[in-house]
């Protein structure tokens, strides 16, 4: 067997690892969404959107089952939402929403992993005002007109409608993310949504290269290895490989 049974021991070894933390951080975001609100999906929104998510990337079944168990129970853990900013090399800007439990633990993990980077955490607001909170949806089609149509008729601001090569995406507010979602899959119900998510969006790109790009991507490593972190979004463009 030899070096080549020992590669994948590790290969199979990083993609559980990579499960566990795709499985905790999902069955985490479950848990609040169902005990800040409803467990019942079609009265939550928010819950049906985590578990729209967490289906989409196969969270198996009793990770969620267990999520919805615990948040029906009395107690539990009290998470509460975090957000993080930070300049990292070369100009790029990050947010890293985090679910925690220990917001002094979160933070100074943080803080080490930008400062290991010889990067530093930013206050409130400080790169927010540099991206754009959106719905975000995109699915294969060219009817322009028809999204158009159906996000008038569902009363969604929606700020943008772009055809690319097939692909059609629609922006709209974070808040009508429920209105404009429903609105897409009535008028186009055959359709698979290829993208579909509340996200920030850069204004503008920085471009990176060399030791900058190895340093974030070091940062951006080290940042998602933290259990607490939920998402991370950036504005560097790394050079293609």
């Amino acid at each position: 067997m030899g070096r080549s049974f020992d590669n994948r021991k590790v290969a199979m070894a990083k993609t559980a690892g990579m499960k566990i933390k795709l499985y905790t951080k999902f069955g985490r975001e479950l848990y609040v969404a169902a005990k800040s609100g409803s467990t019942d999906p079609d009265s939550n929104p928010t819950l049906r959107r985590v578990l729209e998510r967490a289906k989409k990337a196969q969270v198996p079944s009793h990770i969620i089952d267990n999520a919805m168990k615990k948040a029906k129970g009395v107690g539990g853990e009290d998470f509460t939402s975090a957000r993080y900013e930070g300049y990292g090399p070369g100009g790029t800007m990050l947010i890293i929403d985090c679910l925690t439990d220990n917001n002094n633990r979160t933070i100074s993990d943080l803080r080490n992993c930008f400062n290991k980077c010889d990067c530093k955490i930013a206050g409130p607001g400080s790169v927010a005002h540099m991206f754009d909170h959106i719905a975000l949806f995109a699915f294969k089609s060219d009817d322009e007109n028809a999204v158009l149509e159906a996000m008038m008729e569902a009363d969604v601001d929606v700020k943008d409608i772009q055809n690319e090569n097939g692909i059609i995406s629609v922006i709209a507010p974070p808040n009508d993310y429920t209105k404009a979602k429903a609105a897409l899959v009535e008028k186009f119900p055959k359709v698979e949504l290829e993208i579909d998510e509340v996200t920030f969006e850069p204004q503008t790109t920085s471009a990176i290269s060399g030791d900058d790009a190895a340093r974030f991507e070091k940062l951006l490593a080290m940042i998602n290895e933290l259990d607490d972190v939920q998402e991370v979004y950036h504005n560097a463009e790394l050079p293609s490989e």
